[in-house]
């Protein structure tokens, strides 16, 4: 959910990205978010779709795949890297899915001009004061995609997400092992010095995790909620592109899928959230949904991740989250220094960004950068990670 650059249009990618402005029209950088229906308009009311709920079985990889009778999707990767000359670098992949109209309105079978679902690619590539981001759009229905016949899609057998060339492919031969257990991940934009993007292997090291309640990941008091799983165990090797100079990389990746109809309750504005490689192995999801709270507080929510991938879900009391330090960044003030807290487990976290410049100008626009972790009381390194902002 997110504007600008765009990646070069071609007829279908015009007329997906016309018909995302219209829908998303009060959500551009120039209005603020309409709090009637949350941050980016993912609080409005959601009749006819399928719901998120718990005890939803999950199914793999079949859920790897996309679930067009939901609204809201997205395969969302993220990844701390260093070069070769150990500078830190950060990047992002994501593909989003937007369904049109519920399932009972759309055209069966789809005729040839039908776009009940429109999709979305976001890229970054950060190093230092360089954040350098695209974003390309295109549309479809709700067939099984086809990289012959599809701008965009996502296929399970094989698992292969993409628009256009941007693309997330399985390299999993072998019977018995998860899709998304090792990836190859592409994205380009840009020409000459002002190239950017990258070519980079995962290899899962873990177990993919079930967030919440075996996989339904509640965002407020009300029950408001969506499906997510994550694949937090990458190690990363490859390529990246940045002001048309490549540079070796290795690093963590972070991958999260997610799926709903109405992901927000209408008054919750926006969010902070979390994903965190810990120095000793363990990881941590967490965010705050502002607003959606009891008494008309904020909502929190997170998940405890061991070494060995046991997952341990956070209630909102189990987590504290409280911003230290603002800074102005595209005309807004927004919270990149936080403390980050665990009481029952005896974590007191200062959670900061090193670099305040990773705003996503894009058509919904947003926060997003990597952050560095260290304790709170003798300032020792405990790990990095990523942290998104919305509806600033």
């Amino acid at each position: 959910m997110r504007r600008f650059p765009i990646g070069t249009a071609n007829g279908p990618r015009l007329g997906a990205l016309l018909a995302l402005l219209a829908l998303l029209a009060g959500c551009a950088e120039e209005s603020p978010p309409a709090t009637s229906q949350g941050f980016a308009g993912l609080g409005a009311e959601a009749n006819g779709f399928a719901q998120a709920a718990p005890d939803t079985p999950l199914r793999f990889p079949e859920d790897h795949g996309p679930h067009p009778d939901h609204r809201l999707e997205w395969w969302y990767l993220t990844a701390n890297l260093e070069d070769a000359e150990g500078e830190p670098m950060g990047l992002q992949w994501t593909l989003f899915r937007q369904a049109q109209r519920p399932p009972g309105e759309r055209e069966a079978p789809p005729g040839p001009w039908a776009a009940d679902q429109l999709w979305m690619a976001h890229m970054a590539v950060s190093r230092g004061e360089l954040h350098r981001v695209a974003e390309r759009f295109a549309r479809g229905d709700s067939r099984e995609a086809s990289p012959e016949r599809d701008q965009a899609g996502v296929t399970v057998r094989p698992f292969r997400a993409w628009l256009d060339d941007w693309t997330m492919e399985s390299r999993v031969a072998a019977p018995g092992h998860d899709a998304l257990d090792r990836l190859t991940v592409h994205a380009l934009a840009g020409t000459g010095e002002d190239a950017f993007g990258y070519r980079l292997d995962l290899v899962a090291q873990g177990p993919l995790v079930r967030h919440g309640k075996a996989g339904f990941s509640q965002k407020s008091a009300d029950g408001q909620g969506s499906i997510y799983v994550s694949q937090p165990f990458y190690e990363v090797a490859g390529e990246v592109i940045l002001a048309g100079e490549p540079h070796t990389v290795s690093g963590r990746a972070w991958l999260d899928r997610e799926w709903s109809s109405q992901l927000l309750g209408p008054d919750q504005s926006g969010w902070d959230w979390f994903s965190l490689h810990l120095a000793d192995g363990h990881k941590l999801m967490a965010f705050r949904l502002r607003g959606g709270g009891e008494a008309g507080g904020d909502y929190l929510s997170g998940t405890w991740i061991t070494p060995a991938g046991d997952a341990t879900p956070l209630e909102p009391d189990d987590l504290r989250l409280t911003p230290l330090e603002r800074r102005p960044v595209a005309g807004r003030e927004m919270p990149i220094r936080w403390r980050l807290e665990l009481p029952r487990r005896g974590l007191d976290l200062i959670v900061a960004a090193p670099h305040a410049e990773r705003w996503m100008p894009t058509t919904v626009s947003y926060w997003e950068g990597a952050v560095r972790v260290i304790d709170r009381d003798d300032g020792a390194p405990r790990g990095v990670g990523y942290l998104e902002m919305t509806g600033y």
